[in-house]
């Protein structure tokens, strides 16, 4: 009886952890493209942050209405847009691909002619803003244009840690004015369980003297107004 449990016990132990048999499964190149086609065309993702649009406005609806109009240059199907242009806000609207969204025209943000908004609010396609793919190509073309004076791009709160191909310099060299640290998980998709935290980081222009600042947010919806 004590040979079978020394028996027993050495083959549990042997036995990988649960966690670990997972991760190996997980870095099989069968799952690597299950994982990868989870991406989204164009990093489109339908449902939106509306209540992040809102939470924004809440907090910064002054300083967006004083700049006249607002410039939304990945649409996608009018997410972002709806609630700015509900706010009384006019609000420009394009996207490379055509999703549906009403007053939109059809552009690639790197080559199109800019809308004279001197604000731009967006939650810009990853793979052109993070550091591996992208190498914060979005935000160097964006911070390479004249004619803005407030920039908000919503993304992973972890995006700015990253130092790879650049992306570290850069911030470094332009930092965001302030970020809005969102305490609730946006669900992009819809699809209930969103994986990450996410902010809104905002560059204003004329704010090099200040120092960084970091800021909290949050949720805006329709039914509950402003929640403390």
């Amino acid at each position: 009886m004590t040979q079978s449990a020394k028996a027993l016990f050495r083959a549990i132990k042997a036995k990988p952890a649960r966690d670990d048999r997972q991760a190996a499964i997980m870095d099989l190149p069968e799952a690597r493209r299950r994982r990868d086609d989870l991406r989204r065309e164009h990093d489109f993702y339908p449902t939106g942050p509306q209540d992040a649009v809102r939470g924004l406005l809440a907090l910064d609806g002054d300083v967006i209405r004083a700049c006249g109009s607002v410039w939304e240059p990945a649409c996608g199907d009018g997410a972002m847009v709806r609630p700015i242009r509900a706010a009384g806000i006019p609000c420009c609207a394009s996207d490379l691909i055509d999703r549906g969204c009403p007053d939109s025209w059809q552009a690639d943000y790197f080559t199109c002619l800019r809308s004279r908004a001197r604000a731009i609010i967006t939650n810009p396609p990853f793979s052109l803003i993070n550091a591996r793919d992208g190498r914060g190509r979005w935000l160097r073309h964006t911070l390479a244009m004249t004619g803005w004076d407030y920039l908000a791009l919503l993304l992973s709160w972890d995006w700015p840690a990253a130092r790879a191909n650049g992306l570290g310099e850069l911030l470094e060299q332009n930092p965001f004015s302030y970020a809005y640290l969102c305490r609730w998980k946006i669900d992009f998709t819809g699809e209930g369980s969103p994986p990450q935290r996410n902010a809104w980081f905002v560059w204003r222009r004329g704010w090099a003297d200040v120092p960084m600042q970091m800021r909290f947010m949050d949720k805006v919806d329709d039914r509950q107004g402003r929640l403390i």
